[in-house]
């Protein structure tokens, strides 16, 4: 087995390869709702293998691509990757996990009982890992396709504009949010992908269109913001995307006073959840699995997280025991409670808010 930490020299992209050559096939594996990073890191293995081994591969996640530019970069770049729900695994296969650690349940070999051949992986490690025959994790790079692409790159092997462009957009999205603390490696790969990236293609990305019931979401989203002491926390009763999640958390954790953020919605049948922290002395991953213990799954980085709860309760009773628990987990007073927007500024702009002056949207006259 290759275990294998930042100090070690070898060309890890070999070793890899040598143990991965008595395989006839190969499945690589990405955490559930694969995201950016997850998404081009697997797909650069992907390329590594077809071009180095020749044989038979495949990209796999479960569930679904949420953000609204995630979403527009798989329409775009058409990486080679397949949602599904479960897998088959035959024996003469090598599992080979991406972007996510062994024995975590937010991806699908955990809860088929199968171990994997290899992790590849830039995320801290829980301490009870099971054994594998080769293990790459740097939790000091700010992106797995960092590891990933420095796999191509020993190999001299070209991504391609398309691939090149994936990889670049998931090293930017990972360094948002506090996540910006670059390793020399990482440097280096930016420099690398910046030559064979399409800016084109990615500028076409980072400006995804977006559905109008998002923006219904983002008012909902703001009127459901509470604020206690230093920690925030937005609960959607229900939202008409998952992306919406995310992508208010990285808003909130921006407001003055606020060091960490919860964000949750409904979408659905399932609870989305993304946490976002400002203080090193905050773990996002931590506060996240803690808050979660349970009754869900997740996981993530030091300052950026994110978990997921299934099949809750039309109801709506979730949102009083999310928010004990995160405030629980936080340590925070409950009294502290305000609103981000207050009630009465909400009520006011309400009875401000005039209908369009044709009495209907859209309908204009010169």
């Amino acid at each position: 087995m290759h275990a294998l930490n930042s100090s070690r020299t070898d060309a890890r992209s070999q070793l890899l390869l040598d143990e991965l050559a008595e395989y006839e096939k190969f499945l690589i594996v990405t955490h559930d709702n694969p995201d950016p990073d997850a998404i081009a890191a697997g797909w650069a293995i992907y390329d590594l293998i077809q071009k180095k081994l020749s044989k038979s591969v495949r990209l796999i996640g479960g569930g679904g691509i949420v953000r609204a530019e995630n979403r527009h970069m798989a329409e775009l770049l058409e990486p080679p990757l397949q949602l599904v729900s479960s897998i088959d695994s035959p024996a003469d296969t090598a599992t080979i996990l991406v972007d996510c650690e062994a024995g975590g349940t937010n991806q699908l070999l955990t809860r088929q009982a199968l171990d994997p051949v290899a992790v590849i992986d830039h995320h801290s490690q829980n301490a009870n890992q099971p054994h594998v025959r080769f293990r790459d994790v740097r939790p000091d790079v700010v992106a797995c396709v960092t590891i990933a692409g420095s796999y191509l790159r020993e190999q001299q092997l070209e991504p391609g504009p398309k691939l090149a462009t994936a990889m670049l957009f998931a090293m930017r999205t990972e360094t948002r949010g506090e996540e910006f603390c670059y390793s020399p490696l990482d440097r280096s790969m930016l420099n690398w992908l910046t030559e064979r990236a399409e800016p084109t293609l990615l500028a076409e990305i980072e400006s995804a269109p977006l559905d109008i019931e998002y923006y219904g979401d983002v008012v909902l989203a703001l009127q459901n913001t509470f604020v206690f002491g230093q920690t925030g926390i937005c609960l959607l009763p229900r939202a008409e995307g998952a992306e919406i999640v995310g992508e208010m958390a990285d808003l909130l954790i921006r407001c003055q006073g606020v060091s960490r953020v919860l964000c949750a919605a409904s979408v659905n049948e399932d609870l989305y959840v993304s946490v976002r922290t400002e203080s090193d002395l905050d773990n996002a991953a931590d506060l996240v699995r803690k808050t979660l213990a349970g009754i869900g799954s997740g996981g993530g980085h030091g300052h950026r997280a994110g978990g997921k709860i299934s099949d809750i309760a039309p109801d709506g009773r979730w949102q009083e025991d999310l928010r004990n628990r995160w405030l629980t987990t936080c340590g925070d007073d409950r009294k502290q409670a305000k609103r981000l927007v207050a009630r009465h500024e909400i009520i006011d702009h309400l009875q401000e808010t005039t209908d369009f002056p044709c009495g209907k949207r859209g309908n204009t006259s010169s």
